[in-house]
């Protein structure tokens, strides 16, 4: 398996946990095939160019993290930093932000 595959799967299975597990669309089949030819293509261009694939599947992969893909859908980090502050505390001991005690 190539260096890159992980992070290239990664990203599909981010966006499509995000989409369809976290905010229940329906799941978009173009996504996991791009995500197979994509994979294939990065390992393709690792054998041209080895830091430079590794470097661009991870940036990628942030990318993913970071954007939206589709506009009525938070990105994953927006999903995410949801989650943590709808479930209380956040997993910190002591006041939430807005409880400041002097």
């Amino acid at each position: 398996m190539s260096a890159t595959t992980g992070p290239v799967l990664a990203m599909g299975l981010i966006t499509i946990a995000n989409q369809t597990v976290f905010h229940g669309k329906p799941l978009d089949w173009r996504v996991p095939i791009a995500t197979g030819l994509l994979a294939v293509a990065f390992s393709g261009f690792e054998r041209v160019w080895m830091d430079g694939a590794k470097m661009l599947a991870y940036t990628g992969l942030v990318a993913v993290t970071l954007t939206r893909v589709q506009a009525t859908v938070p990105s994953p980090a927006e999903s995410a930093v949801s989650w943590w502050n709808s479930t209380g505390s956040g997993g910190a001991s002591g006041p939430k932000g807005g409880d400041i005690q002097a």
